[in-house]
């Protein structure tokens, strides 16, 4: 047997108590139909026979009242037609008297009838003087004995329908309380019935959900036994086989998976730079041998969960860094070398790493770890310094022979020697602004060893968002007039504090307008903007000039980095510096930009504490 038919089964004794329930109601109803049916029919014929006889006899009277008004009486044109519906309702009424008493009140209103019938001829035969008496003493008491007899039928019919009505309306309450037993208690053995007959068959179900639990948590001695024929039967032998091979496949894959942990181990051992793996948490759950130096030992033998990275420097530079893997942003690539971490040893020597890191993820694609790579960089470090000392030193030994350069060019086109010719004056003029543009070279090249040598040495304080947009914006004013740009700075209504250093944002307002103004031609527009956007305060310089590609985007903040094809104007070291002074802050600074559409340069600062 099926368990589709065991469950139909089951269901059997439910679906014939509510065919019983069902049944027994149409039985009540039907019963109580007819009753009432009887009703109408037994008594309405005897009630509508009196209304027609009374009827025939108001219409007589009214001719007998008038006659004894007029004098004499003669039969009205229609007596026939009155006499023949009252004998009509008569004989209806002889034909439905059902009722006890009611014969014999008919046979009585015969007999007042016919004498009625006497007293309107007796009536009509009277003379002028002798109709007054036959009416009064014959007709008047034959017509209140044909009335009387016909109200008495009338009482006998209604007093018979309300006895009925009322036996009908108790029978109806008996058989209203009798279904109500009859179904509930068909009801409840149904329901009972049934819920014993599911109850045992669904004993072998519970059995193999208590042994898929126990399988899948593992236990693959689990084995579940039930009989019969059904689908749970080859449902528990499908269990049982599913649960011997994953038991043997246990047995012959953990050697497997022990060997593949190990080699895994064994290579990320062999890489030459520390390796750090981290959980879903940020504990530190994995390390390779380059890296048992950086990491604190296990108090008293405990676990890995006790193990944390050693140097505290180090370990507040990944923190940031393992919260923006964790949080599904992708892997961690470094900008350059500016990003490593120094690390001293105690004996004046010093090693930098720099940290890359990529997510550990789950079959599902979902996040579960971090691996962290410290590539020591400290020769490129070494040489990198070296390369900014030199530039440094190169920078400030061109800044007397340039000042005093600039300082030339500037008396010469002032005519201080003496008239300048204009070809003279047009040559001066390119010069002036070559000196300029390697002036600003040189600066970068200052403000670039600085950072490198010291980081970015910041003095905040609580600066008005739209005085720092004001600022920016009456210094660029004069070059966006004399290029024809349309310069505007809604920004300047912003009331935000931000907390920064002013010279630094100052710089960065004056790398991006300069850029902005640099790139837009001549009729464009360039906008200053700023709001407050949570804990932040979002800058924007937007224009609407050359634009730049997407896949230049990003590398245009490296160093040295210029977007292929275009005239270099600057040292490629603006973005970078005004990058680095942002980030110093913990804000960010980006772009969002489309060819030929223009660009929006945006940074974040923190807001300042109210």
């Amino acid at each position: 047997m099926t368990l589709r038919t065991k469950l139909l089964l089951a269901q059997l004794p439910l679906m014939v108590a509510v065919l019983a329930v069902g049944l027994l109601g149409v039985g009540t109803t039907a019963n109580l139909s007819q009753r009432s049916q009887r009703i109408v029919k037994e008594n309405y014929a005897s009630l509508r026979a009196a209304y027609e006889m009374n009827a025939a006899l108001e219409r007589l009277n009214d001719a007998a009242t008038n006659a004894l008004l007029s004098g004499r009486y003669t039969l009205p044109d229609n007596f026939t037609e009155l006499k023949r519906a009252f004998e009509d309702g008569l004989g209806l009424q002889q034909e439905s008297a059902v009722e006890a008493g009611e014969d014999e009140a008919t046979l009585e209103l015969r007999r007042a009838w016919n004498n009625y019938l006497d007293a309107l001829n007796a009536l009509e035969r009277a003379g002028e003087e002798q109709s007054r008496e036959v009416y009064f003493r014959r007709l008047l008491p034959a017509l209140s004995s044909v009335q009387k007899f016909v109200d008495h039928i009338v009482t006998i019919n209604q007093s018979a329908a309300i006895k009925k009505s009322e036996q009908a309306s108790a029978r109806a309450v008996d058989f209203r309380t009798t279904a109500l037993t009859v179904s509930l208690g068909a009801l409840v053995a149904g329901l009972l019935v049934s819920l014993a007959i599911t109850t045992r068959l669904l004993q072998p179900m519970s059995m193999l959900g208590r042994a898929v639990q126990r399988i899948g948590g593992g236990d693959f001695e689990a084995r579940v036994s039930v009989g019969g024929r059904d689908e749970v039967t080859r449902l528990a032998g499908e269990i049982n086989l599913m649960a011997h091979r994953l038991r043997q496949y246990r047995q012959s894959s953990l050697s497997e998976l022990l060997l593949a942990q190990q080699a895994s181990q064994a290579a990320i051992d062999s890489l030459p730079d520390p390796v750090l793996v981290f959980d879903l948490s940020g504990k530190l759950k994995h390390f390779n041998q380059e890296a048992r130096g950086l990491v604190a030992e296990a108090p008293d033998g405990a676990a890995a969960q006790g193990w944390r990275v050693r140097d505290p420097g180090l370990e507040a530079h990944l923190e940031p860094l393992l919260g923006l893997v964790l949080s599904g942003r992708g892997p961690y690539h470094p900008s350059g070398f500016e990003e490593a971490v120094k690390l001293g040893n105690g004996e004046g020597d010093h090693r930098y790493l720099l940290p890359r890191a990529t997510p550990v993820r789950n079959a599902d694609d979902s996040v579960k770890g971090v691996t962290v790579l410290l590539q020591d960089v400290t020769k490129l470090r070494l040489f990198d310094q070296l390369k900014s000392d030199m530039v440094a030193t190169v920078a400030h030994e061109f800044r007397t022979p340039l000042t005093s350069l600039r300082m030339a060019i500037y008396l010469l086109l002032e005519q201080v020697p003496g008239p300048l010719a204009d070809k003279q004056r047009e040559l001066l003029d390119a010069a002036r602004g070559d000196c300029e543009r390697v002036q600003a070279m040189v600066d970068d090249l200052l403000d670039l060893s600085r950072i490198s040598d010291q980081g970015v040495q910041l003095r905040r304080q609580p600066l008005p968002a739209g005085e720092l947009i004001a600022y920016a914006l009456e210094q660029h004013r004069l070059a966006a007039d004399n290029k024809g740009l349309h310069l505007t700075a809604p920004g300047r209504d912003c009331a935000a504090l931000v907390l920064a250093d002013q010279d630094r944002v100052n710089l960065v307002f004056s790398n991006l307008l300069a850029n902005a103004i640099r790139h837009t031609p001549a009729g464009g527009e360039v906008t200053l903007a700023a709001r407050s956007d949570g804990e932040w305060v979002r800058f924007e310089v937007i224009d609407n000039g050359e634009g730049i590609p997407v896949e230049h985007q990003e590398a245009i903040f490296r160093k040295f980095h210029g977007v292929p094809g275009a005239k270099p104007k600057g040292s490629g070291l603006g973005l970078f510096i005004a990058r680095q002074a942002v980030r110093s802050h913990g804000g960010e600074l980006g772009v969002e930009s489309q060819p030929g559409q223009g660009s929006r340069f945006w940074f974040t600062l923190p807001q300042a504490p109210t």
